[in-house]
């Protein structure tokens, strides 16, 4: 069985992530795959839009697929994950300016990686199962993908909230921090589905659109905004309250649990990215730090952590976030050489 479905269906081009074993995570075969997919239909006059969805019920992707990561990582060979984000990153890209409507359907987990296909389309589409992260500070990397950008444009400072809590959304949060855009029960979706093939009419999604869930996230927001618009990280923890309401209760919960480094990074990677406000800008953005993850921040430790030995202690280079330096920092960040480049077709 293939790991990725491309097919056309009517005026559609359909792709469905089909690993549901493995909760449809993504390997750098169906990044490739994905992209030459974009390729070929981004001209075809054929396809009138696109649709992406995930085989199974528990998830439409729950992030990148890690384990050859660790085990190269662990060989001190990077050149794998460089490879690997340099083609995840380009598709990235590709999917955020794609000429055609691109209509996902984000059921059970959408994380990382997951984010990085669903959540740069058109018509994001969420259902009642629908529980979208980006995660990364909990194993040593910095939210990419392109999350970033969404994080840079997400209402008050609840980008820089779910960057670095790495919480899950719901419906109705992933719909207020623009990480989604429309909620259909997931009961609708099949009729949807074959109403976008047979028409090619992308109305179709605003037609089925019902009122979201109410957005925890939206009622946290003034809380929120008071203590995470600093300009650090240790700006933001010295901001929390010692009786903290049960947003930021709920902040530092998670926060103690992430790399440090990783948290340290994240904040500024916001800023800037916010900055620039461009996919492009993004992506270059959180290259400098995940190509450098492996060799010198937290991301082997934080795959071992979570992923291999399930152990949920992992040994942060730094042991709490007072020991990140701005040097530290600097050197996680500076560009890279060579740069990334996003303009290129599938190898």
């Amino acid at each position: 069985m293939t790991d990725i479905l491309i097919r056309r269906d009517g005026h559609a081009g359909r792709i469905t992530l089909n690993r549901e074993d493995a909760l449809n995570a993504l390997t750098h075969e169906m990044c490739l795959a994905l992209e030459t997919a974009l390729d070929g239909w981004k001209n075809d006059p054929e396809i009138a839009l696109l649709i992406i969805d995930g085989a199974g019920d528990k998830a439409f992707c729950a992030g990148g697929d890690i384990q050859e990561m660790y085990d190269t990582g662990k060989q001190r060979d990077f050149t794998y994950g460089d490879r690997f984000w340099r083609d995840e990153y380009r598709l990235n890209a590709k999917l955020f300016n794609f000429p055609k409507p691109v209509v996902t359907f984000l059921h059970g987990f959408t994380m990382g990686g997951g984010v990085g296909v669903g959540c740069h389309g058109s018509h994001r589409i969420v259902c009642e199962t629908s529980q979208i992260a980006m995660p990364e500070v909990s194993i040593g990397l910095v939210p990419d993908v392109g999350g970033s950008l969404i994080l840079a444009r997400a209402p008050g400072r609840i980008g820089e909230f779910l960057g670095l809590t790495g919480d899950r959304m719901d419906a109705g949060d992933a719909i207020f921090a623009g990480f989604a855009d429309y909620y259909i029960p997931r009961a609708h979706w099949p009729a949807l589905i074959f109403n976008l093939c047979n028409t090619g009419d992308w109305d179709a999604v605003d037609a089925l659109a019902q009122t979201p869930p109410d957005s925890r996230l939206a009622a946290w927001q003034p809380d929120i905004d008071a203590v995470f618009g600093g300009q650090s990280l240790g700006d933001i923890w010295r901001a929390i309250p010692g009786d903290p309401p049960d947003a930021l209760a709920h902040a530092q919960k998670l926060m103690n649990r992430h790399s440090p480094l990783s948290l340290s990074a994240t904040v500024g990677l916001i800023h800037k990215v916010r900055m620039s406000d461009t996919i492009e800008a993004a992506l270059d953005q959180e290259f400098r730090f995940t190509s450098r993850a492996m060799e010198h921040g937290d991301f082997v430790e934080g795959i071992r952590a979570a992923i291999i030995d399930r152990d949920r202690t992992p040994r942060w280079r730094h042991a709490t976030w007072q020991d990140v330096s701005g040097a530290d920092v600097l050197r996680m960040t500076y560009p890279t050489d060579p740069p990334l480049d996003l303009t290129g077709e599938t190898p």
